[in-house]
């Protein structure tokens, strides 16, 4: 079943995954291995419950720029996808509008690239306002730039955004235009959005509690390790992109009446450039928490790939400025899925900014919350602090969140030395 024909592509349709691997001579080698791109590139259509059915790495001495393969890959790409019945390509690279529609020509079947895949996948899951209306202005601008024969009428689109179904297109031109007008719709109504999330933002500033973020690679087990530390039910599976829109919740940690934690959207390699805006509006809160916590997947085979990757989107935001003033702890997570070795040399390199711990069977997870609560309290000064003698709602909090040191009582008030960090001495000015 292709595209042309009017139908479109049902969610769980099968699909063929091709990998195209440029050759290269000399140079750095490659970060990952082929395999294991291709697959995360499986996984990621599998997170939008399309079934895999074929996958396959191909090398590319030079793409070609009106199909991206030579004819003899065409040709058994085409075989693959008429064998396996596949209704839908997934090319896990940049695929221009030419090539995509050539392809679908010859392979009779859709096809998307990598950016219009996660474009899907975070189209599915976004479920704040915000991020709902972040993604449709990212799928927008990516559609608006692809003169494909593919697009609808906007006043009859389905729910979703549209890739994997809905009817034929008609009257382009009409719908440029429609396009062009959401597009500024959707700014005008973001930038009220931006505007109440940041005064809800402020206010939480106001607040008396230390803020942890998670972060991570997509997959790596934030979102089990948030429900294990909160009690929380935030959807945790075996998925790419499960987590999208951040959560809050509140925790105790030893020395730590009540710790805001919360889980964000997993980060991931080769980020469309259309959600660069969509994922630094989710990190802008990470920037401003008290303490990160950076989940990895010890137990995949690209761990260090992936920190990297971590460490190269926040470069590519514009962050990574910001968040190195942020006091930062690694958790190597999954470690039940490590031989006894394998947990023995993973040992050695675990130190006091490092955590072994498994989410799914909680172990660790009681030096992770005493970790925590150690970098929270780190970077603490002695501050000399006055308050009226009937002043017990503010001295309550300097006792709950700081240390005192020192007390002195005269007519004037109560005067006292307190060891504070400088983030909690801030929202004590602000009581």
């Amino acid at each position: 079943m292709g595209w042309d024909d009017g139908r479109g592509v049902r969610f769980g349709a099968p699909a063929v995954v091709v990998l195209p691997l440029q050759e290269t001579k000399g140079g750095k080698p490659a970060i990952r291995s082929p395999e294991a791109r291709l697959a995360e590139a499986e996984g990621l259509a599998r997170a939008i419950a399309l079934h895999v059915v074929h996958g396959e790495v191909v090398k590319l001495r030079k793409a070609s720029a009106s199909t991206l393969f030579g004819k003899g890959q065409i040709e058994r790409l085409a075989a693959a996808v008429a064998a396996h019945d596949a209704e839908l390509v997934v090319i896990d690279g940049p695929v221009s509008p030419i090539q995509q529609r050539n392809l679908e020509k010859e392979l009779k079947a859709k096809v998307i690239d990598r950016t219009g895949l996660i474009l899907e996948i975070f189209g599915e899951r976004a479920s704040t306002r915000e991020g709902t209306l972040q993604v449709e202005l990212a799928h927008l601008q990516y559609q608006a730039s692809r003169l494909v024969r593919s697009w609808t009428h906007l006043e009859r689109q389905r729910g979703g955004f549209g890739f994997m179904g809905g009817p034929g297109e008609s009257q382009i031109e009409t719908d440029r235009r429609l396009i062009r007008d959401r597009i500024v719709r959707l700014k005008d109504e973001l930038e009220d959005v931006r505007r109440t999330r940041g005064l809800h933002r402020r206010q939480r500033q106001k607040a008396p509690w230390p803020v942890v973020a998670l972060v991570g690679y997509t997959n790596a087990g934030k979102s089990t390790l948030f429900n294990r530390l909160t009690g929380a039910e935030v959807r945790a599976e075996d998925l790419l992109f499960a987590t999208l829109d951040p959560t809050m919740r509140a925790i105790r940690l030893p020395g730590h009446d009540k710790v805001v934690v919360s889980d964000t959207v997993g980060f991931v390699s080769d980020l469309p450039t259309q959600l660069v805006a969509a994922f630094r509006a989710t990190l802008e809160e990470v920037i401003e928490a008290d303490l990160i916590v950076h989940v990895r997947d010890i137990s995949h085979p690209d761990s260090d790939a992936q920190a990297r990757d971590v460490a190269d989107v926040l470069a590519g935001l514009g962050l990574s400025d910001e968040v190195k003033r942020v006091p930062l702890l690694t958790v190597y997570n999954k470690i039940d899925a490590l031989g006894p070795e394998e947990r023995e040399a993973l040992a050695g390199r675990a130190g006091e900014d490092a955590v072994l711990v498994s989410a799914l069977t909680g172990e660790g997870l009681d030096a992770l919350r005493e970790q925590m609560a150690i970098l929270l309290r780190a970077g603490t000064h002695v501050h000399d602090i006055r308050l009226a003698s009937s002043d017990g709602r503010r001295l309550a909090w300097l006792h709950e969140h700081g240390e005192v040191i020192g007390r002195n009582d005269d007519e004037a008030g109560v005067a006292l030395q307190v060891r504070l960090s400088d983030a909690d001495r801030a929202r004590f000015a602000t009581i």
